[in-house]
């Protein structure tokens, strides 16, 4: 056999669930990889003879490697910072306060849209950085905190830039209706029109997303507003994602699942008829626990309808700098467990498999099998669970990236 690289002396938590035991493990296992793909995986002693002198050998010493972890839900691109504003809450002053003075997300819009796209280039591959050295390889990047066509803009071309300068692949979602901005307050309908007609074919122009989200709720975007901005994304051949039922029931999720949405996210509200929607569509539902320790929020997600279902449960961090300003997938595969009550083998298919079909990315990566990407990470633990079970001492040994070592 003329392979890459070989890994052996691993246990393997595939993610495959075509092999019947938890994590879709193979214990004292092996991996082969060519060209950036992994070209045999299975137990060592299956592993075909090949010229140990002609091939780099990489040995685990026990380890288990996993799929490299990807970052479903973030917001990673913004300037500034709303720690004030924290401060200010727990001094018991109110969101609404807080806004009327020109506070929340508009803080972050005026920041980001002062900011030049260096100074958010550098700040975005800062955050980068620090999920990479977690053994993340995939991450989605939204836009959202321009709010007009020329800072919506620059937002996105900087996450492409950064996906063309890091390891780490990027996912783009332009998500120009997250909220309303200033120059719109008195006509919700006239910013949507300027998203549909103005923001998107320039977005499209550019080749800057790969998927458009609205944030559906009722501080935000009504469910005709909503479905007016996604079925113009669908034309333009754009998937599909949409923030839903985070602080109401609106039926977001529903339509979304009918217009063949690739994930449903926050869900807290959803409710059953919402579930057996996704269920029927196979839209993902992503959770975002950071969001919901942040905001001291109490209205957990549907988790055992979402079981009952079988509705893939994805987890990611949400990382922005209102309600989510943490910045570590490890840390969310905890929270995942601690706050939503999910298994370390659901929260650890929440940032690998299922986290892949949220970004329709599912036949690249998230699995470790033959002809898969070679996306994969050495982590010094004795089990899977630890992943989920402890935090702040960063396991992550070495990342494998497309056949690379990026990360030791």
């Amino acid at each position: 056999m003329c392979w890459d690289q070989v890994w052996i002396e691993v246990n393997i938590a595939t993610m495959d669930n075509t092999i019947d035991n938890h994590y879709g493990a193979i214990t004292d296992g092996a991996i082969a990889v060519k060209d950036g793909k992994i070209a045999w995986i299975g137990p060592r002693a299956d592993l075909p003879q090949f010229d140990p002198l002609d091939t780099p050998v990489y040995r685990g010493y026990g380890g288990w490697i996993t799929p490299g972890l990807i970052d479903a839900h973030t917001h990673l691109i913004f300037a500034g910072s709303r720690a004030n504003e924290f401060e200010q809450r727990l001094n018991g002053v109110s969101y609404q306060e807080i806004a009327a003075a020109g506070g929340g997300i508009i803080n972050t819009v005026n920041a980001t849209r002062a900011a030049t796209a260096g100074e958010l280039f550098e700040l975005g591959r800062r955050r980068l950085n620090a999920l990479a050295k977690e053994g993340v390889t995939t991450v989605e990047i939204k836009s959202g905190y321009g709010l007009c066509l020329e800072d919506e803009l620059k937002m996105l071309r900087v996450a492409r830039e950064l996906g063309k300068h890091h390891h780490v692949d990027v996912k783009t979602t332009f998500l120009g209706a997250h909220a309303l901005p200033p120059e719109f307050k008195d006509d919700c309908q006239a910013y949507v029109n300027c998203v549909v007609e103005q923001m998107l074919p320039a977005v499209i122009n550019e080749n800057l997303a790969d998927a458009v989200d609205v944030f559906c709720e009722n501080i935000a975007f009504n469910l005709e507003q909503t479905e007016q901005i996604l079925t113009a994304a669908k034309e333009a051949g754009l998937a599909i994602k949409l923030h839903a039922e985070q602080l109401s029931n609106m039926g977001g999720s529903t339509l979304a699942a009918k217009m063949g949405a690739l994930s449903v996210d926050h869900i807290e509200y959803l409710n059953e008829t919402g579930v057996q929607a996704l269920a029927q569509s196979g839209t993902c539902a992503t959770l975002l626990p950071g969001a919901f320790y942040f905001l001291r929020e109490t209205k957990m997600p549907p988790i055992e309808l979402l079981r009952q279902y079988k509705v893939p449960m994805v987890l990611a961090s949400d990382f922005n700098p209102g309600s989510s300003p943490l910045c570590s997938t490890l840390l969310m595969l905890n929270l995942g467990c601690t706050l939503f009550r999910l298994t370390p083998a659901e929260a650890l298919q929440g940032v690998t498999v299922n986290a892949a079909k949220a970004l329709g990315i599912s036949d690249q990566v998230g699995v470790l099998k033959t002809g898969m990407n070679a996306d994969f990470c050495l982590w010094q633990i004795e089990s899977p669970a630890e992943l989920a079970y402890s935090y702040g001492v960063n396991p992550c040994k070495e990342v494998v990236k497309t056949g690379k070592l990026v990360h030791q």
